[in-house]
């Protein structure tokens, strides 16, 4: 009988490499070649209605409709001159990804006065007016809502975005928008994320006019470190458990893994590089400003990176890449996993959200100045961010927790799931020192110092400011604050909306306070001066600089006051605890009605993909795992008997006694297994009857998870036993190490 697993062995070694054409070295020269950018708008919109448009995306004011029609009859044209015939509104629904529905450029009307083809009394001409462009109606009952619509409350509407480029993906113009209920709700994570950066870029702005009265905008930056695994599509289809959850929910670990570290920063593979070149270059047409490709810690594990751009935009384009990733795989014969955790014991992959602020003026608010007076208002961003996080370190938790990042906190390389902000010892010795320092004495952060090797032909090493700490969820990196905890699958949009909205509270309150001393006739300098030092004291709890996976740590942790909750279910509760609610309300970032909308669709969320996991661990149990254990059982049940008849029976006890071992292993790793299933599928069944999405997701978490890492242990140890020519599911040395 053939064995599912080597022949997938076999057509995943026959793959080669797959020559990648370029469009050119240059990619300057073909840089967003598939974006309607600025510049093109020039040519094919006209002047007047351009610079309307320019100045209302500029200055966040909504768009007229009356200059609609004119961009969209210059968007259709650039898209048709290069092959487009159909427009979408690509919007992020509260699936964690992308959707799409695509309308026709070609319409037929009963107007003899339109331009082109009559047929039966009907013209037939290619439109796109400014309504298509302006709004769509997908069905709103259809998307995760949260109770927000009722089946037969279908209507919900996307709208432009017109801060986020339009870009052709093959035959179709995309155009970024925003997704609403037809009550006027948000159900999606750009529309939150949109509020959050003006929310911030108000309260920002704001606390700069202490230092320089020429700022009239802030804006967030987001620069996403992408990770992700490749696996040879063979591999991948013979794994049903990849196929169907994205993670491999048995398998014991190789014997070698990652333990040398000699994948991180090696050379990339010739099979890689080539889907790696193919995907920069598709990137780089969408205007996906990618810079960075290199092995991360996990065989067949990577990383791609882009340059900063306007969080906003950022999130588009990494929601993009990861579209684009997935295609290009195919065209390799790889299938990206974008899981947190495909691989249990190996490195599971993040998404590091650098953010940063940035002025008009050019001034990155989290980079230490070049004298004392610019160095204040750094201190002061900084140590807002810091008390922001510190009075909403739960709820930052619970903007990055789901089914899948679960399984990556605190394991292999990604940080604990305590909340807590690594700075390194340079800034930690500033905020130390301002502690107990007068107001006239100023601050000064040294710059970059040289590190002399003492090593001939080689030059001095600049040191930065702060150290780099993998095992800190939030840490400064010298110019901007690393949210290493998001994970690789997620919507960055999730965890950047609840970080602008904290820092614009924060913002605000700081500057709330500062006035009030001034009006009682305190200095400006000594009433920021004094707040910054109350501050922080205040924050201290968050600051952390050690081994965040130190049980030390833990119970420091609960000592301080910081959220120590594991439980996913239970971290979501975060989203509606008093202080959170008043966050969002006071920004204007999400009502009520949507903060328990969202809750409830990231319980159900949780609990499904957990019914799905056990559902497809009893499959492969039973339907894999078992047989080949029983047929392995019968092959040696035979050998006993053989053994019997060829030797004297005195003699057989001794021969057969490993024979005997092995069977009663086998026979109990089984029996453990079919008791495992049993059980799992009644807890299953006990969670679904639960009365709410919250309960379910609680005892999807407490009862059935626990169950099917007993069942995987049992199944992971059929695997050492069994011989390795009757098992059937691709093992982790050749999904990791086949490429």
């Amino acid at each position: 009988m053939a064995n599912i697993r080597f022949e997938a062995l076999q057509r995943a070694c026959e793959h080669e490499p797959i020559a990648v054409e370029c469009p050119s070295v240059h990619a300057s020269s073909y840089f967003a070649s598939d974006v309607f950018t600025r510049a093109k708008m020039k040519e094919y919109i006209a002047s007047g209605v351009l610079e309307q448009l320019f100045d209302d995306v500029d200055n966040g004011r909504t768009i007229q409709r009356e200059i609609a029609d004119s961009v969209a009859i210059g968007m259709r044209k650039w898209a048709t001159e290069h092959g487009a015939t159909h427009y979408t509104h690509w919007f992020q629904p509260l699936t964690g990804g992308t959707a799409e529905k695509h309308d026709a450029f070609f319409t037929m009307t009963p107007s003899p006065k339109a331009q082109g083809e009559s047929h039966g009394g009907m013209t037939v001409m290619e439109e796109f007016t400014g309504d298509a462009l302006y709004q769509q109606e997908p069905d709103a009952s259809s998307f995760p809502n949260g109770g927000i619509r009722n089946t037969f409350e279908a209507r919900g509407y996307s709208a432009w975005d017109p801060s986020s480029p339009v870009f052709l993906r093959g035959d179709t113009l995309c155009i970024p928008t925003v997704f609403v209920a037809y009550t006027g709700e948000a159900l999606d994570y750009k529309t939150p994320l949109i509020r959050s950066t003006a929310a911030l870029c108000k309260a920002a702005r704001e606390v700069c006019q202490y230092f320089d009265k020429g700022v009239r905008h802030v804006h967030a930056n987001l620069g996403w470190e992408q990770e992700y695994f490749l696996v040879d599509e063979a591999l991948y289809n013979a794994r049903p458990d990849l196929m169907l959850t994205g993670r491999t929910l048995l398998g014991h670990d190789s014997a070698k893994s990652q333990q040398l570290e000699d994948h991180y920063f090696g050379a990339i593979p010739a099979r890689v590089l080539a889907f790696m070149q193919d995907l920069e270059h598709e990137a780089l047409k969408a205007g996906i400003p990618v810079r960075t490709r290199h092995n991360e810690v996990a065989p067949n594990q990577f990383e791609m990176a882009p340059v900063f751009e306007e969080v906003n935009l950022s999130n588009d384009h990494n929601l993009l890449v990861m579209s684009i990733m997935e295609r290009v795989a195919q065209r390799h014969h790889f299938r990206v996993l974008l899981h947190e955790k495909p691989f249990a014991g190996v490195n599971g992959s993040g998404k590091h959200c650098n953010w940063s602020i940035q002025t008009n003026t050019g001034v990155n608010l989290l980079a230490p100045g070049k004298n004392p007076y610019q160095n204040l208002q750094f201190v002061t961003f900084l140590v807002n961010v810091l008390m922001a996080v510190q009075r909403h370190n739960g709820l930052l938790k619970a903007s990055i927790v789901s089914a899948t990042n679960e399984h990556r906190l605190g394991a292999n390389e990604a940080p604990p799931a305590i909340i807590s902000v690594f700075l390194g010892k340079q800034i930690t010795e500033v905020l130390d020192k301002l502690e107990h320092a007068a107001a006239d004495k100023g601050i000064i952060i040294n710059a970059k110092k040289e590190m002399k090797l003492g090593v001939a032909n080689i030059p001095e090493i600049l040191l930065d400011n702060t150290d780099r700490n993998r095992t800190s969820p939030f840490a400064f990196t010298g110019n901007r604050f690393e949210f290493r905890a998001v994970g690789s699958s997620a919507n960055c949009g999730a965890a950047m909306l609840a970080l602008n909205a904290a820092v614009a509270e924060q913002l605000t309150l700081f500057k709330a306070e500062v006035d009030s001393r001034i009006e009682k006739g305190e200095p400006k300098e000594r009433a920021l001066f004094d707040v910054i030092k109350k501050y922080i004291v205040a924050c201290k709890p968050i600051r952390f600089d050690g081994n965040g996976y130190s049980e030390e740590w833990k119970a420091e942790a609960a000592k301080r006051g910081l959220d120590c909750e594991t439980s996913v279910p239970v971290v979501i509760d975060r989203y509606l605890a008093p202080e959170s609610i008043e966050m969002f309300r006071t920004t204007s970032v999400l009502s009520e009605a949507e903060l328990h909308s969202r809750c409830e669709v990231k319980w159900e969320t949780y609990a499904k993909k957990l019914q799905i996991e056990s559902r497809v661990m009893g499959d492969l149990v039973v339907n894999h795992v078992l047989p080949a254990a029983k047929r392995y059982q019968t092959m040696l049940l035979q050998n006993v008997l053989a053994v019997k008849q060829v030797f004297p029976a005195d003699e057989t006890a001794s021969l057969n006694e490993m024979d005997y071992s092995i069977i009663r292993r086998i026979e109990n790793h089984s029996g453990a297994i079919l008791a495992g299933v049993e059980a799992m599928t009644e807890a299953r069944h006990k969670a679904n009857r639960m009365p709410d999405e919250r309960s379910k997701a609680v005892a999807y978490h407490d009862t059935v998870l626990p169950l099917m890492a007993d069942i995987r242990t049992h199944a992971d140890a059929l695997e050492l036993i069994v011989d390795d020519e009757v098992w059937t599911l691709p093992k982790y040395r050749e999904l990791l190490f086949i490429h």
